[in-house]
Parts: C-alpha cells; structure tokens; sequence
C-alpha cells in the first residue's frame, strides 16, 4: 500500500512523464499503447482513430487526496451513463493534449483552469469505440466551484485516492457484447461503477504510482 499521497511525491512520480507539445498529425500507434484490447486480445478499434485527451484530476484536500469524476448523461451518442474523466475529441485549436483536456473540462464541469497544475500524463490508452486517448494528470487545488454542463453530465462526485490504489478494490469483470464475451476492469465505489476504459486507466494510475 502506498504510504504517502502529498503533492511533491505525485509530482516527483511523474517526473518522467513529462507531455508532448502537441499532437501529431495523424494518429500514431507504437504497439505500447494500453486500452481495452488489453483484455481482450485480437479486439480491433473502430477506424479511422479519433484523437481525444482526458484530465486525470487529483483533487489536493486537506484531509486526502480525491479523484474527481464525471457520470455522463443517458441520452448521450457515446458512452452514455457511464463514469468517466472529464474530456473528449481534440479541435482545430487545441495545440496539445493539455489544451484539449483544459478546454473540455472548463467546458464540461466549469473548473477554472487556474486551479489545475498538470503534472504528467499516463500512457496513451486506445478504446474499443475508436478512441487514441492521452490521460493528462494534474492536481487541483480546492475549493471547487463547479458549473457542471447539464446537456452532458449527470453528476459530478470524488472518490479517495486510496480507495482507488488498493489493488482489492480493482476487479476484473466481463459481459457479452454483440455476441462475445468481453472482459475490462471494474471499480465499484459505492452507487458509482467505474468501469472500461476509465478504470484502465486507473490500473495504469497505480502502476506508475507503485512502480520501484
């Protein structure tokens, strides 16, 4: 279990995981990359590969650290209901990662980018849907004045960073999909299931962390 959860032992874990400028041109895959076919070997993305950044925020409280997350409204086309980070699909003129994880989250749950300071990133996670996702990790300072966008979240809610590196709450989970069984990680947190591609990245989240 890790033993301290302050902002300079975050920081200092991410030191070499410093951001790219920007994104390039066309989507890049290297084969490193995590993502839902992780558990399911031979699972092919849609194409073509939409790029998209997300922000990982740790929410820096006097009492612990905290996660903070979205529930995406039920009427939306992708990922509806579902837990999830703040983010979505790059623009015209976003010049980074960073920018876009900013931008979208300003836009989705009004967090003044004033109180964000990024740290690093996590690796690069391609989902089932089409999606080449960069995680953008960053601690936020509180207190949060949040103006959640009601067309796309339902809710917005933070869990114990604790909570979230204990390897016993991370579960391994499967449903069948159009037919075939498929598997992903789960991290149920008391009425919120933290699942999919979120989750992925959380296991990611721990193993930096927890890394000698």
């Amino acid at each position: 279990m890790i033993a301290e959860l302050t902002r300079d032992w975050l920081e200092d874990r991410f030191a070499d995981r410093r951001l790219p400028p920007a994104y390039p041109t066309q989507p890049q895959t290297t084969g490193s990359e995590r993502g839902d076919h992780n558990l399911n070997p031979g699972l092919e993305p849609m194409q073509p590969l939409k790029q998209a950044a997300v922000l990982v925020p740790l929410v820096d409280h006097p009492t612990g650290m905290t996660m903070l997350f979205t529930e995406r409204t039920a009427h939306l086309a992708n990922h509806a209901g579902q837990v999830s980070f703040p983010g979505g699909r790059i623009e015209p003129g976003d010049g980074g990662p960073v920018a876009t994880a900013l931008r979208e989250t300003e836009e989705e749950i009004g967090l003044d980018r004033s109180r964000v300071s990024v740290i690093g990133h996590l690796d690069t996670y391609i989902t089932r849907t089409g999606f080449i996702v960069t995680p953008v990790v960053a601690i936020v300072q509180p207190p949060l004045d949040l103006a959640p966008d009601e067309f796309e979240v339902a809710e917005v809610f933070e869990v114990p960073l604790s909570f979230l590196l204990d390897p016993d709450n991370h579960q391994r989970c499967s449903a069948v999909f159009e037919g075939v069984e498929r598997f992903f990680y789960a991290m149920p947190y008391g009425t919120h299931f933290i699942w999919g591609a979120t989750a992925g990245m959380l296991v990611n989240l721990c193993d930096v962390l927890t890394r000698k």
